[in-house]
């Protein structure tokens, strides 16, 4: 028996952390740049911080789409991998390299429609100006996320994530200087602002991409994968990857677009809710986007399990990966409760008037946040899981029913009956919870287990 065979046979908690593990650290380095972003903009004053939350979450919002259907070449590339095909696995990544490059001009036009967007929804015209500079640079300069999202689902498929995150390290270390350079002006360079802060962000986003391509090209990966023959168009794999990546591309526009609706419904009360709104998701991004990584982790090990047909392989690695992140989740549920006051302070104290209008209800707000922690780390695991087996469609039409039907009681409670903004809160809470127990309702009694994307 192989030892690829034997492995497949019984996955061990070794083989979730040794996938789990570089994927959580390179969400990490994500983590860090937003925050680190964040932060330097704080002391811009309080519209700077929602500009750049509200432009760069609207930014993912108009990518999502094709983010969702090009980063399903990493559950594509674990079924042809566990299969042993492995020259399908760089004819699959090929084909979402050039959805890249097609979709790409598609998502500038966006650009007007998403002035109106920011206007209708009641922004303020100086919040608006910073909005549309940060989204405007980075959706121009999007198609290196882009092509850096298929390359990366090559690795992750592959279970190959310490090269993922070893790009996200070195673009880590572009982007934080990059931004405290262009946004205060150092070295000569005058300050940019939140100009400074988008530019910065795609200086990092380039040097990943540019890393992934290199190792992607490299000898060793031309030898085993054949990356650089296998460039041409392939019927087969380009219909499996758009008959399954598109309900999940589907799924990621319509949920991020419900979420956006919200955050922007939030930032309707004015300046002092958006810059708490902000605050906390800040933090809450801490626990969402290392979770994020576990969660490709489980799309990656069932992927694998069930391109084997090892089933019971499947469950039980879902299950190990699930106690991983309800570890990880439950140590932030501890430091949002009891840490609330000081992690709030580190970006108010450098707001207008020392953020003391602010604050109180980012305090708040995160400590409500640690509640839905563990529901959230159910659903991300579970959401992986299934995607990884192809249970692509259902997982879309729960996550998109749940997410609008609370986008749309978000409008009526904050236009219609006019909530306090930290009763919202909590209504947005009990939907993490909600979204949660459907995923375990249908990894529990769902038809996944019968599924395949071998070609």
């Amino acid at each position: 028996m192989s030892e690829e065979t034997e492995e497949l046979k019984n996955p061990r908690l070794k083989d979730v952390t040794n996938i789990a593990i570089p994927m959580v650290l390179s969400q990490a380095s994500e983590t860090i740049n937003l925050f680190v972003d964040r932060l330097f903009l704080s002391r811009l004053g309080k519209l700077y911080i929602s500009g750049a939350m509200s432009g760069g979450l609207t930014t993912f919002n108009v990518m999502s789409l094709l983010i969702g259907i090009i980063g399903y070449v990493n559950a594509v590339v674990a079924q042809n991998d566990g299969a042993g095909k492995k020259r399908n696995c760089a004819r699959a990544t090929a084909e979402s390299i050039r959805l890249a490059f097609i979709g790409w001009p598609l998502l500038i036009l966006m650009i007007p429609l998403v002035k109106l967007f920011f206007i209708s929804l009641g922004h303020i015209p100086d919040l608006v100006e910073l909005e549309m500079t940060y989204f405007r640079i980075l959706i121009f300069g999007s198609i290196f996320g882009l092509v850096r999202y298929a390359l990366a689902g090559f690795f992750i498929g592959l279970g190959r994530t310490r090269v993922v995150m070893l790009a996200n390290f070195a673009g880590m270390l572009i982007n934080v200087p990059a931004n405290w350079i262009l946004i205060f002006g150092k070295f000569g360079i005058p300050a940019m602002g939140i100009t400074g802060a988008a530019i910065g962000t795609l200086l990092g986003s380039l040097t990943i991409m540019l890393i992934l391509l290199g190792v992607y090209l490299s000898p060793s990966y031309r030898r085993e994968f054949g990356t650089a023959e296998e460039l041409g168009f392939d019927r087969r794999l380009s219909k499996v990857l758009l008959k399954f990546g598109t309900p999940a591309g589907v799924e990621n526009f319509l949920n991020v677009a419900a979420f956006n609706f919200f955050v922007q419904l939030m930032y309707s009360y004015g300046p002092d809710t958006a810059a708490a709104v902000t605050i906390a998701f800040n933090y809450d991004m801490v626990a969402f986007i290392p979770m994020l990584g576990l969660g490709f982790a489980a799309t990656t090990l069932t992927g694998r399990y069930i391109g084997a047909r090892n089933i019971p392989g499947a469950e039980h690695a879902t299950r190990l990966t699930m106690a991983v992140t309800w570890s990880f989740a439950s140590l932030l549920v501890v430091l949002f409760v009891f840490g609330a006051r000081p992690l709030v302070n580190i970006f108010a104290s450098g707001l207008e008037n020392g953020g003391v209008d602010v604050a109180p209800t980012a305090i708040t707000m995160l400590r409500l946040a640690a509640i839905y922690t563990l529901a959230d780390a159910t659903q991300l695991i579970l959401a992986g899981s299934l995607r990884g087996a192809g249970d692509t469609q259902f997982v879309m039409r729960i996550s998109i029913i749940l997410h609008w039907i609370f986008a749309g009681v978000a409008w009526y409670a904050i236009k219609v009956l006019k909530i306090p903004p930290v009763s919202m809160w909590t209504i947005f809470i009990i939907f993490v919870i909600t979204l949660g127990v459907g995923m375990f309702l249908r990894y529990r009694f769902g038809k996944w287990r019968e599924m395949s994307l071998v070609v």
